[in-house]
């Protein structure tokens, strides 16, 4: 895994092999931060990526100026290889938290700008991320959920829904 923009552009991250997680391919990465590089100064930017895993979009976030990043992630191995990484790397703006991704939209307080949520592919309640979310205030008016999945998932008719893009076998969907 390697951080591919920013300030620790090309530095590679090696997780532990007993890590559990699906990192996002570095070809999905590049074209997601395309996309969110022309809406967003990541300098301004409160980020929450759930489901965090290796915390591969975190590091991205944090190596292109995001100031805040919370991490949600109900593995302790993930999340204490996410602190570690973060402490390693000098990214205090990094909150890496051991919590139930699921559940943390009843307990969040915070408003962010970017959302970024990649659950297991076979996790039940996939379909129903998108409400957990933006029911619960936690998007700023004018902020981006992105929602990665495998390919059978379809949230277009969501009245949220905006775009689904796909690169290779990684399937984005964005809500506002």
């Amino acid at each position: 895994m390697r951080i591919i923009g920013g300030t620790l552009r090309g530095k590679t991250i090696v997780p532990p092999a007993k890590l559990n997680a699906r990192p996002t391919t570095d070809f999905a990465k590049e074209a997601l931060f395309n996309v969110l590089e022309n809406t967003y100064d990541f300098t301004d930017v409160r980020a929450l990526d759930l489901f965090a895993g290796t915390g591969s979009i975190s590091f991205e976030l944090a190596s292109r100026g995001c100031p805040h990043v919370d991490c949600i992630d109900i593995n302790p191995l993930h999340q204490r290889f996410i602190a570690t990484t973060a402490a390693t790397l000098k990214l205090p703006q990094i909150h890496a938290l051991r919590l139930n991704a699921f559940d943390f939209p009843n307990i969040c307080t915070v408003v962010y700008d970017i959302i970024f949520a990649d659950p297991p592919y076979e996790s039940d309640g996939i379909d129903t991320l998108p409400d957990r979310i933006l029911n619960h205030g936690m998007l700023k008016a004018g902020g981006t959920l992105i929602i990665e999945h495998a390919r059978q998932h379809n949230f277009s008719r969501h009245a949220r829904f905006r775009k689904h893009k796909v690169y290779g076998s990684v399937n984005f969907s964005f809500f506002e």
